[in-house]
């Protein structure tokens, strides 16, 4: 199944979409996925069999045609994963960890997959991070490793957009990771069943390719992260995890003056991952 939050036209509303081919189909009485992923299993199946049932009562709007909201707006914990690629270890210099590095966001620092991100004026040192994130659909406290699918509702792409000025200003890292409508997610949920093992991973600026990876380069695993996260707290539908990003960053970047290739305004951020469609960010 493959998911979206779009934006109705001329106006802040937006709904709730299930993806069938070329169209999204409106999910009736519900505002975006967050919001359908936490009704039960009987309300959610009405509704996607209402949603695509010929001559049905939803909207149907051309993907070619939609603007993409914030996958999941109001998620109850935006939990983050720092140092999970392998490569991306290797080049920072550190060892492979023993326990995942854990950061959050706020439902604040969320944007939709085709917003401008700003370049804050308290720091300039902006670095992209494409990051596969998982989608929780199925609450749960102490989540054992080998029952951990269950509890996922699908996989989306995001960018862990960085301030690492702040960042760098202590060793806990969330002041530069937590900025306001800097870490875009979307445009589609798609569930595991349809999501390619070992997909690519890729980000460009400015059409130039700057990471690129398979998601099998993880240390830690979907459903390891969510087991080990279930252990502090009880993890419910609509929970997003960021499970970190790569190598290729431009912290781990010098261009030809030895400095490192932060963005700047009016560059263009793309991310994309194999089977769940790519994001586009200009930064303003």
């Amino acid at each position: 199944m493959k998911l979206a939050t779009i934006r109705r036209p001329g106006a802040a509303q937006t709904f709730a979409a299930v993806v069938r081919g070329d169209s999204a189909h409106e999910l009736a009485g519900f505002a975006d996925v967050g919001a359908f992923l936490a009704a039960d299993e009987a309300t959610r199946s009405a509704a996607v069999e209402a949603a695509t049932a010929p001559r049905g009562p939803s909207a149907v709007v051309p993907v070619a045609d939609a603007a993409f909201g914030t996958l999941v707006p109001a998620p109850e914990k935006v939990f983050c994963i720092g140092l999970n690629y392998r490569n991306h270890i290797l080049e920072t210099g550190q060892e492979l960890p023993a326990y995942p590095t854990v950061f959050t966001k706020f439902a604040r620092s969320l944007t939709g997959p085709t917003d401008p991100i700003e370049l804050p004026r308290e720091d300039h040192r902006l670095d992209w991070e494409g990051e596969l994130a998982i989608v929780i659909g199925t609450a749960g406290r102490r989540i054992a490793e080998e029952d951990a699918a269950g509890h996922i509702a699908g996989y989306a792409v995001s960018n862990d957009v960085s301030m690492r000025g702040w960042q760098g200003r202590t060793t806990e890292w969330m002041q530069g990771k937590a900025w306001e409508a800097s870490t875009p997610v979307g445009p589609f949920l798609v569930s595991a069943d349809e999501f390619p093992a070992g997909a690519r991973i890729r980000t460009k600026v400015n059409g130039e390719v700057v990471q690129e990876d398979s998601t099998s380069d993880l240390v830690f695993e979907p459903a390891a992260l969510v087991s080990y996260l279930s252990a502090m707290v009880t993890l419910v539908p609509g929970d997003l995890i960021l499970t970190g990003t790569p190598a290729g960053v431009a912290l781990g970047r010098r261009n030809e003056a030895g400095r490192h290739p932060w963005l700047t305004v009016g560059d263009v951020l793309e991310t994309e991952i194999e089977g769940l469609g790519a994001q586009r960010n200009e930064i303003v």
